[in-house]
């Protein structure tokens, strides 16, 4: 009876062993596979994907070490990887409004449709005053459209500026928050030429003014009336941003159409009346940009083309609207 005693327990004692060594291994391939998942989901570093070296004949990093993004100085592939993963959606905001014709949406979505964020979830929000002006659409796989209505005008002196981002803050805050992870705001004067892809997003993304980058700084039309909201002093501010595009994550778009309307507010109190664009220009000098996008991604073709625009990502219609 001893014998078998013995023998029973080292029996127990090695299938002890061995369920042991196998619980151990299960959990250091978990862990491994935990860690690789981890790794792959992860941001990937600046320096990962974006090499300003590759163009020294421009301005690549800000003052504030914000990338400028410029043909050559990105790696799709690695973005496309991470963004892959994570199945995001990307809003598009179009203003349909004021001056506009069926055609010249029907022009931009259709542009849109096929350069931008190719590959990707894609709402286009089109804002409207007058949906008897909407064409036919037709969308892609990944993509879909919804029509906004324009917010009714309130006080007396809104313009139809300040009604669209009455109108944006609304619907964000209704909705688009949770429908996408990216945002971006552009005016309908404009074509897609090339991919407008992942190299853009970021948490707050403002678009370099194709004109004014290229010309003397001290020249650049900032408010100078120090009692208006978006006032700039002379010698003061970075860049100067084009208001037909900028961009982020909802939260942020968010923040700046709120602060946009503070602004205006605020002038009309002293009787003053800036610029949209001045605005723009002033929320950015003071929450710096975490990304910019080069004059590639919002060109004029009436420009006489340097050397320094390489590809041509948007091209801007010749009317403004």
């Amino acid at each position: 009876m001893n014998s078998k005693w013995k023998m029973l327990l080292l029996i127990s004692f090695a299938i002890s062993l061995m369920l042991i060594k196998h619980r151990f291994r299960i959990k250091k391939h978990l862990q491994k596979t935990s860690h690789c998942w981890v790794h792959e989901t992860e941001e990937p570093q600046l320096s990962d994907w974006f090499n300003p070296k590759k163009r020294l004949d421009v301005i690549t990093t800000t003052d504030w070490f914000a990338p400028v993004i410029w043909e050559g100085t990105y790696n799709t592939q690695v973005l496309e990887k991470y963004y892959k993963r994570l199945n995001i959606t990307i809003g598009l905001v179009v203003w349909a409004t004021g001056k506009f014709t069926g055609e010249d949406l029907k022009q931009f979505i259709q542009s849109a449709n096929k350069h931008f964020m190719i590959g990707y979830n894609v709402i286009f929000y089109i804002l409207m005053d007058d949906f008897s002006r909407l064409p036919h659409i037709e969308l892609g796989p990944l993509r879909t459209f919804k029509l906004l209505p324009i917010q009714p005008k309130g006080k007396v002196w809104e313009d139809l500026n300040v009604i669209d981002m009455k109108s944006l803050t609304v619907y964000i805050i209704k909705h688009i928050k949770r429908e996408v992870d990216f945002l971006f705001s552009m005016t309908i004067n404009q074509i897609f030429k090339n991919d407008f892809g992942v190299e853009t997003l970021g948490k707050s993304v403002a678009q370099l003014h194709a004109w004014w980058y290229f010309e003397n700084a001290k020249k650049v039309p900032y408010e100078r009336r120090p009692k208006s909201a978006a006032f700039i002093p002379f010698g003061k501010g970075d860049f100067y941003y084009d208001s037909a595009i900028f961009g982020g994550t909802p939260q942020e778009v968010l923040t700046f159409t709120a602060e946009y309307q503070k602004a205006v507010t605020n002038d009309t109190k002293n009787g003053l009346r800036s610029t949209y664009e001045c605005h723009l220009n002033k929320y950015f000098f003071i929450n710096k940009p975490t990304k910019l996008l080069s004059p590639e991604y919002n060109w004029d073709p009436t420009f006489r083309t340097p050397p320094q625009i390489k590809r041509v990502k948007i091209a801007r219609q010749s009317k403004r609207i």
